[in-house]
């Protein structure tokens, strides 16, 4: 049986720590929704979570980005050195 790779390993716990970051990015935008819908906010407290809200989903499309760049530069390793 072969051990996995210090790189493999490596590998996983960032894509472990990825994943948790990603998810908590989701469950605060849930929370802030929930709080958002229960129309208990003050008008300025509303305000400043939708600015939350915006600056929380920034983060998340950022982690997504990030996914998927390096998830295309694991398919195709080669492809930079065509250029």
């Amino acid at each position: 049986m072969t051990q996995p790779s210090v790189s493999g390993l490596r590998d996983n716990v960032a894509m472990s720590a990825q994943a948790d970051n990603l998810d908590e990015l989701i469950d605060r935008l849930e929370r802030a929704a929930a709080q958002l819908r229960s129309g208990e906010l003050s008008q300025d407290a509303a305000a400043t979570l939708v600015e939350d809200c915006a600056a929380l989903a920034g983060e998340a499309s950022a982690e997504l980005e990030h996914r998927a760049r390096q998830g295309a530069e694991e398919h195709a390793p080669a492809q930079d050195t065509l250029l």
